[in-house]
């Protein structure tokens, strides 16, 4: 199974709620990294995802976005493929 990372600052909400959905729905382990007194991890992430939000979700190597980028994945059947290691599917595939 890949790395589950979770980029959160706190006080967030979302950031609470994307860490519960995972852990408690999806049953996954979350490696969480928290830029609430970091800076330069903030421009880290930026430089990254090109967003300035949190959390920003990675399931391994695939950037999956905010909370509610990993709810519409999971509505659309895509987060449990990424969460047993299968290949994303390919844009625009259905």
């Amino acid at each position: 199974m890949p790395v589950v990372r979770m980029y959160k600052a706190m006080p967030c909400p979302y950031c609470s709620a994307a860490l519960r959905y995972l852990r408690e729905v999806k049953r996954v382990s979350v490696e969480e990294i928290d830029l609430t007194d970091d800076p330069d991890g903030r421009m880290e992430l930026v430089r990254r995802t090109g967003r300035r939000t949190v959390p920003q979700i990675y399931v391994g190597e695939v950037h999956v976005g905010g909370y509610d980028d990993l709810r519409a994945l999971d509505a659309a059947g895509g987060l449990d493929p990424l969460l047993r290691g299968e290949a994303p599917p390919a844009a625009g595939a259905p």
